[in-house]
């Protein structure tokens, strides 16, 4: 399983404080116990880090995400597609929709639960036959040479 396979991930979050990474791994624990046989896809970019969950290894497939700045936001690549009952989810975009994480205290764990798994059944019913599906694995997808992060 790939959630034991975090050495690239912590290599990433190095730059980041202490609650930032304590926050992003906990968080990325939390999608990996609900989601095991989905894939982690790393992206760790000139201006965040960024990691999800998807069905392969493309980055269309994926349902949800963390990025990490000097705050941490939990989102879904397709969100305005899911219910959002409590309006909790922000976002003008056409498709991403997020909440900013300030630590893992005031985290809505449950009612994300819900949202994650009606995000993860969309995208099972947009994965194409033709998508090599690969499963449980963590793939870094792109690393930025240069980084220009505000903290």
């Amino acid at each position: 399983m790939a959630k034991e396979h975090n050495h690239d991930l912590i290599r990433f979050l190095e730059p980041f404080p202490a609650k930032i990474q304590e926050t992003a791994l906990w968080l990325r624990d939390f999608v990996w116990d609900l989601y095991p046989e989905s894939n982690e896809l790393i992206y760790d970019n000139y201006n965040a880090l960024a990691f999800g969950w998807g069905l392969s290894d493309r980055l269309g497939d994926v349902f949800c995400s963390i990025a990490c700045y000097k705050s941490i936001n939990f989102g879904f690549n397709r969100g305005n597609e899911i219910a959002d009952p409590q309006k909790m989810l922000l976002g003008n975009g056409n498709v991403y929709r997020y909440i900013k994480v300030p630590g893992i205290e005031t985290f809505p764990k449950e009612y994300m639960q819900l949202l994650l798994n009606e995000a993860y059944v969309n995208a099972v019913s947009r994965l194409e036959y033709s998508t090599k599906k690969v499963t449980g694995q963590t793939i870094v997808k792109s690393i930025s040479p240069k980084k220009r992060r505000p903290f």
